[in-house]
């Protein structure tokens, strides 16, 4: 039956409304002419000048001492907790629903032999201060780990784009505090937060130690993360990206596109909030007893629609929103993603247009409709 999508052979009367991730955003013409013209040098001598540029800029753009540009906020995050834990034996405390310890392989444990201890992720991303302070070893003896460091997440991805509360932040931050433990912040959607908080981005980070963004989600550049922190943290964190493998050479090439995207794509990211929201509500007005979503939570491109899924299949979902048949009357092939065993997520970024948006409408809202009819709700 959902032949046609596996084949790619869709009909020229089809649009393709690719809502899986951000990641897949590709650079704007302005990023692609200043990626041409660049000048270029070698990084791993210090001397490309675009590069210094933009680790100098988003510096200065999260109140923190250096930068370094790295290649992926996954290699943002093992670098920032290796340098953060340098001894073997050393343990992290992390959400249990963290991209760190769900979706990075575990390279902390597989590449720097530090544990993770995880707290209970509350639906909005934080989690509970007295089990932070519980799980902290204060005076471990020989036979426990030391804890090195907390980690928070902001957005949270698993929590669909949930913004971490700026209080929390602070709270969390004192508890670090009296134990001398620092705080990295997984901020691939940093700025995402920013926006939704409408604060500055300096602001969102300023009860944290270290920090990573990423260029290549909301903010649509073709590659890209950098890792924030201080003069003395970053000095380190150059060292340990040359052992991973992550010392390119004329990068300002890449770089050149992060400026852009610094300069431009900020700002525009409330409208890639304004979308998701238009969707939820369109889903939350169905009133479907199968399909469910939290719209008063919906804050930023992360839109999760849950299932009931005694009648719906997630993956037998994901192919008949790609899927356009002969008779269905919106010809709109939908791609979603799944990150959780009782719903799909929906990302919107900057290609996203708003006819894209109200044509993804109206095929969910179809496919609604068909599990309705089915099940006789």
């Amino acid at each position: 039956m959902y032949e046609k999508i596996i084949k790619g052979d869709l009909g020229a009367d089809v649009k393709i409304i690719d809502l899986r991730t951000d990641t897949i955003s590709k650079p704007t013409q302005e990023m692609r002419e200043a990626m041409y013209i660049a000048e270029l040098g070698d990084d791993v001598y210090g001397e490309d000048p675009t590069v210094i540029e933009l680790e100098r800029r988003s510096a200065e753009l999260l109140g923190k001492e250096d930068a370094v540009f790295l290649v992926s906020g996954t290699m943002a995050n093992l670098i920032a907790m290796m340098v953060h834990c340098p001894n073997r034996g050393s343990e992290i405390i992390a959400g249990d629903k963290s991209h760190t310890f769900r979706l990075e392989q575990g390279g902390a444990s597989q590449l720097a032999g530090i544990q993770t201890y995880t707290v209970a992720n509350k639906e909005d991303g934080t989690f509970d201060l007295d089990e932070l302070r519980e799980k902290i070893r204060k005076n471990p003896d020989i036979h426990e780990p030391i804890t090195s460091l907390v980690l928070v997440e902001n957005t949270h991805n698993l929590c669909g784009g949930k913004v971490l509360p700026l209080d929390w932040l602070e709270k969390v931050s004192h508890i670090a505090a009296e134990h001398n433990i620092p705080i990295h912040m997984d901020g691939a959607r940093l700025m995402n937060a920013a926006t939704y908080l409408k604060v500055t981005p300096r602001r969102v980070v300023r009860d944290v130690d270290s920090v990573c963004f990423c260029l290549s989600k909301g903010l649509g550049c073709p590659i890209g993360a950098v890792l924030c922190g201080s003069t003395n943290f970053i000095t380190k964190a150059r060292r340990v990206k040359k052992v991973l493998g992550g010392g390119w050479r004329q990068a300002g090439v890449l770089a050149a596109a992060g400026l852009v995207a610094i300069d431009t794509m900020i700002d525009r990211l409330k409208v890639d909030h304004e979308h998701a929201y238009k969707i939820a509500k369109a889903i939350y007005h169905t009133r479907s007893n199968i399909f469910k979503v939290q719209l008063a939570k919906v804050q930023t491109n992360i839109l999760l629609m849950y299932l009931d899924t005694t009648k719906v299949d997630i993956k037998e979902l994901q192919r008949r929103l790609q899927t356009v048949l002969e008779t269905d009357d919106v010809r709109a092939s939908v791609r979603c993603s799944s990150l959780k065993s009782n719903c799909v997520r929906f990302v919107l970024y900057h290609e996203i247009t708003d006819e894209d948006v109200q044509l993804a409408i109206d095929k969910i809202r179809l496919v609604i409709r068909e599990y309705e009819e089915k099940f006789k709700i």
